[in-house]
């Protein structure tokens, strides 16, 4: 099969078939992930729900998630 002559639509669902083939759904999920862009200004928003936390705070916080898993 000659890739170049497929649309668009044909050599996505090709691929998203060849991902999900090598590397299972969840892994596909995760490639897949790498390649978004985001919305929005991280660094804004991070001072934003950051304001007024500590790192020991946070820490804590972090160390309470995980043993809750």
């Amino acid at each position: 099969m000659d890739v170049q002559t497929l649309n668009p639509i044909e050599l996505r669902k090709m691929g998203i078939e060849a991902l999900s083939k090598a590397l299972g759904p969840k892994g596909m999920v995760r490639f897949l992930q790498q390649f978004e862009t985001g919305v929005g200004d991280y660094t804004k928003e991070k001072g934003q729900w950051l304001r007024g936390l500590d790192t020991k705070t946070i820490a804590d916080e972090i160390k309470n998630n995980r043993k809750k898993k």
